[in-house]
């Protein structure tokens, strides 16, 4: 299977085909004891990479759980530098076994509806977007999924998603958009270095379809490098 990353993101591999079912186990497993609240689990990973779909397919196995999305917070705010916000409105609730209803301060600014709301007693919160496995949150998430996808593919796709959309204007505009924020990604995910901690690895953009309740996942970076 060939996933190409961008410049100074190591390949991961070997791949293999997981149930969905087994990956849902790891990540319950990866918590210790969190008795009182949620499993917290991140899933990091470039832009159009694949990490929304993943994160939908994990909610779906687990009754019991939620979604956060990063672009949330991050709304009218600032690309990446919304680490203070999520920590404070939604992850240290969570740590501490409470429920969250959090309104970002953006969407009072701009007249945003509605908050990000979690119940108290779900067994699993997801993470997900680019920057949700960052090193401020160390302490404050249980495991990192880190979805690899090659480079170029994930570019198409989020291009493609933009225009489809329409939320960036016509495949002009959604292009210029998606290198402006590239410009901004690119050197935040490489000093971050969030695969370096995640304790799975799953392909985001493959040339191989496993079956809907299946996907390819591949050791830790960190355990691979050192074998």
């Amino acid at each position: 299977m060939a996933i190409s990353p961008a410049t100074g993101e190591p390949p991961a591999g070997p791949w293999r085909v997981a149930p969905v079912e087994d990956l849902v186990a790891s990540v319950l497993g990866m918590a210790g004891s969190a008795d009182g609240r949620p499993v917290v689990v991140a899933v990091d990973g470039r832009s159009g990479g694949g990490k929304s779909t993943l994160a939908s397919r994990l909610h779906e196995a687990v009754p019991s759980s939620a979604v956060v999305h990063t672009d949330d917070v991050a709304w009218n705010h600032s690309m990446f530098g919304w680490a203070d916000l999520l920590a404070t409105g939604v992850l240290e609730p969570l740590r501490n076994g409470l429920p969250v209803r959090y309104r970002p301060p953006s969407w009072d600014r701009h007249g945003r509806a509605g908050a990000i709301e979690l119940p108290a007693g779900l067994d699993l919160v997801i993470v997900e977007g680019v920057g949700a496995g960052r090193r401020e949150f160390g302490d404050l998430i249980d495991a990192i999924l880190w979805v690899q996808s090659d480079y170029a593919e994930a570019e198409r796709r989020g291009i493609a998603r933009d225009v489809a959309s329409g939320v960036n204007g016509g495949a002009e505009a959604a292009t210029a958009f998606w290198h402006s924020w590239m410009a901004e990604e690119l050197p935040f995910v490489e000093r971050d270095r969030p695969w370096e901690r995640a304790a799975i690895i799953v392909a985001g953009t493959a040339d191989v379809s496993p079956n809907e309740d299946q996907v390819l996942i591949a050791p830790p970076l960190a355990q691979t490098q050192h074998h």
